[in-house]
């Protein structure tokens, strides 16, 4: 399951920097493409920024720190996976979105010293985002999920080991 991680990784490392390429040869940079749309109402468009800082445009120009992080973060993520080879595959796939998102913005940081954003959800004032941190938030989610699933099960082994004892204690 390491090595399907490692790919994971690798393609979804891939596809956020396929989908930059692109927005970037086809999107002039502050259009807006309306995708979804109801009426007056608009949903989700596509449009081309390019962000120096984290979300809301913070920390703009600590790009040091914006890749000093990411990278200290992705160590830690693949060392981590390696120590979990063998354990649970959702927390394994979980941290190889983690990974693969901060190294597709960290490609960016590193090339361009920023990143390009072009998803844009209408409806609320959020941050224009990108592939890369879509995998971040949902690799952070599942690695919640997996972590709250290991302590339910961990949780569930204890008290049959404790009810068996029990039992056993009774038969004698």
């Amino acid at each position: 399951m390491f090595v399907f991680s490692l790919v994971l990784i690798v393609v979804l490392t891939a596809v956020d920097q396929i989908i930059k390429f692109v927005v970037n040869d086809r999107i002039d940079p502050g259009s807006i493409i309306e995708v979804i749309k109801f009426g007056d109402v608009k949903v989700f468009s596509l449009t081309h920024i390019r962000n120096s800082g984290a979300a809301w445009s913070i920390m703009e120009g600590k790009t040091w720190f914006l890749i000093a992080l990411p990278i200290a973060v992705c160590l830690i993520g693949l060392v981590y996976m390696y120590k979990i080879r063998k354990g649970s595959k959702l927390e394994l796939v979980s941290l190889a979105m983690l990974v693969a998102g901060g190294v597709g913005n960290l490609i960016d940081r590193i090339r361009m010293s920023e990143v390009i954003d072009y998803i844009k959800f209408e409806p609320v004032n959020f941050p224009i985002f990108n592939f890369a941190d879509i995998c971040v938030v949902i690799g952070a989610v599942l690695f919640c999920v997996s972590i709250f699933i290991t302590d339910v099960v961990k949780e569930k082994h204890q008290k049959q080991a404790v009810s068996s004892a029990e039992k056993q204690a009774e038969n004698e």
